[in-house]
């Protein structure tokens, strides 16, 4: 009886080894270009959201200037400004990424924006933030991937050379 039990757990062990085997080759075969589809749509979404909470049509509201007067208090810009500035970036940048164009710059300019909230809004907040920067680091250093309008404009440029 002890020799089938062995038996049985060694073959067990080999289907379980199998099993891992072809699922990290499955996840291995996923290309890039989805990775990066995904994490710029899941990025855009959370800026998107964030500045349409700071609008009321194409205005920016008075309760979104308080907030960077009281709240977010920059040190070093108007709260004006900075109100404008942010709900700006946080409707354009997240466009670009989604059309996946200028990604890269779109993606420095969210993960510019994710460093300040950490450093000087909302510090106590650094999970969120990181798991931000990660999806943001991976578009700045891997680019956008095949599914973007940056891809073809480089691709229509190397071919024409």
């Amino acid at each position: 009886m002890t020799g089938y039990l062995d038996t049985t757990q060694a073959m067990e062990g080999r289907d379980l080894t199998r099993l891992a085997r072809t699922a990290v080759g499955w996840l291995n075969a996923v290309p890039s270009s989805a990775i990066a589809l995904i994490a710029r749509i899941g990025i855009a979404g959370i800026f998107w959201r964030s500045g349409q909470t700071k609008v009321d049509g194409w205005q920016v509201t008075d309760s979104t200037i308080y907030l960077f007067e009281e709240e977010y208090a920059l040190p070093f810009l108007q709260p004006e400004f900075a109100a404008n500035m942010a709900t700006l970036a946080e409707h354009l940048l997240p466009a670009l990424l989604i059309l996946g164009l200028a990604s890269r710059f779109s993606a420095a300019g969210l993960l510019a924006m994710t460093l300040v909230i950490q450093i000087f809004v909302y510090p106590g907040s650094w999970p969120d933030h990181f798991t931000w920067a990660t999806a943001l680091v991976f578009i700045v250093a891997r680019g956008p991937g095949a599914l973007s309008l940056d891809h073809l404009i480089a691709r229509r440029f190397l071919s024409a050379t």
